[in-house]
């Protein structure tokens, strides 16, 4: 029953990556390319995050931080937030994933000047913390990043 749920739940999250456009990158992250700059994609994104009842923890501005020690980086930001409902299910299946918490999102300049945002693979923190029996808050999981990074991106 659990490899059923678990096929299930991934095949909820690829349909939900499929509709909104966004690719997954080998390294577990998937990433949507956003038609606005850096910084207003940062600022969608926590609007969108604070009117879904998400608490914006921080927000890093990687660029600002190289500029402060005289080094140039295209423009970075990296905004971390979450919501325990979620994430306590999570880390009770397996306490790890912790680690991974809060959920965080990065927003970045390509080297083509296109602007990128990514986040974790809810698939690759199921795998690479061994998540069992929490198919259900995965996928719904997978889901709100999809819509949150879709919102933020269009």
């Amino acid at each position: 029953m659990k490899n059923y749920r678990s096929v299930f739940a991934s095949l909820i999250a690829g349909i939900g990556l499929m509709a909104a456009g966004v690719s997954t990158a080998a390294d577990g992250m998937v990433v949507v390319e956003s038609a606005h700059s850096v910084k207003a994609t940062a600022d969608k994104l926590e609007e969108v995050l604070k009117s879904k009842g998400m608490k914006v923890f921080a927000r890093i501005d990687h660029a600002a931080g190289a500029a402060s020690v005289d080094m140039e980086l295209r423009p970075t930001e990296l905004v971390l937030f979450g919501n325990p409902k979620a994430g306590t299910p999570l880390m009770i299946c397996s306490q790890s994933v912790a680690i991974d918490l809060p959920q965080k999102m990065l927003i970045w300049q390509d080297a083509d000047g296109k602007v990128q945002l990514g986040y974790n693979d809810p698939a690759h923190l199921q795998a690479r913390h061994a998540i069992e029996g929490c198919d259900e808050v995965l996928g719904k999981v997978s889901g709100a990043l999809g819509n949150f990074a879709a919102a933020a991106a269009k």
